[in-house]
């Protein structure tokens, strides 16, 4: 895989291999399934339709386009992947055994290199920390997205993904899969799952059983977690020293203590 081209949402970016559209799930043109197949999927069916709590459904179509850009990864590995876990006021509750802590709506990756949180409709959704986890409450048919602000001094690539599924290809999410590119100081809002180069189908929160990875996948699995995975790009040398050179003369004083 060519780590150096990437797709580019305005200022912001994307991922660099074009897939087919998402609002192919519907399709009909598959091969009839064998016997086993269809008792398989109607098991399925009936376990997503008893699990209670939200899941995120497959939402109207709201534009946002991209384009190209070019981005090379500090590694092969990502600096940090994050998760925050989502559900309805009394899942949390559960999930959370009584014991939390209320944090600010948005919240640092675990690198330090951007922030990053969940913003419904009208406002962002308040963190709720318990045993080391971060937790936010959800409203059935309410439509969400996902925000993140770069913090650091270059670009970074960030992979998102809900339910377990590639927000940019509606697949199995996997931090290999390329993502958004953000520039230094600049703040992207990843509303929902692309759809092709110009749209993408809003986040909704839903009924496990008609959330995208059950009608798609048949697949539960995952239903009810948003990960992020966080990639620092490769920079010259030179520029690394003049970064640092920079911040030493921020941290100097004018009237300093004697050593």
């Amino acid at each position: 895989m060519n780590w150096k081209k990437l797709l580019f949402v305005g200022l912001l970016g994307a991922s660099l291999s074009l897939f087919n559209s998402c609002s192919t799930h519907y399709s009909s043109g598959a091969s009839a399934p064998n016997s086993a197949e269809s008792s398989d999927a109607a098991r399925l069916r009936s376990e997503a339709t008893l699990r209670s709590g939200l899941g995120t459904g497959f939402g109207e179509e709201v534009e946002s386009s991209i384009s190209y850009t070019k981005f090379t990864r500090n590694g092969s590995k990502p600096s940090s992947v994050n998760v925050i876990y989502y559900n309805d006021k009394l899942g949390v509750d559960a999930m959370t055994h009584g014991s939390k802590v209320i944090g600010g709506a948005m919240q640092k990756s675990s690198d330090g290199l951007v922030e990053w949180g969940v913003k419904s409709q009208w406002s962002y959704a308040k963190n709720i920390h318990s045993e080391g986890k971060r937790f936010v409450i959800g409203k059935a048919g309410s439509k969400y997205s996902l925000v993140v602000k770069n913090i650091f001094h270059s670009r970074v690539e960030v992979v998102l993904s809900v339910d377990g599924i590639d927000v940019m290809d509606g697949k199995s999410a996997s931090v290999k899969k390329r993502g958004y590119i953000i520039n230094p100081g600049q703040t992207l809002e990843v509303k929902g799952f692309r759809t092709s180069e110009q749209a993408v189908a809003s986040f909704e929160y839903s009924s496990v059983a008609e959330s995208y990875s059950h009608l798609r996948h048949g697949d539960t699995r995952n239903v009810g977690v948003i990960g992020m995975a966080v990639y620092p790009e490769k920079i010259k040398l030179s520029w690394l020293m003049r970064n640092a050179e920079t911040q030493r003369r921020e941290q100097a004083s004018a009237f300093a203590e004697a050593p």
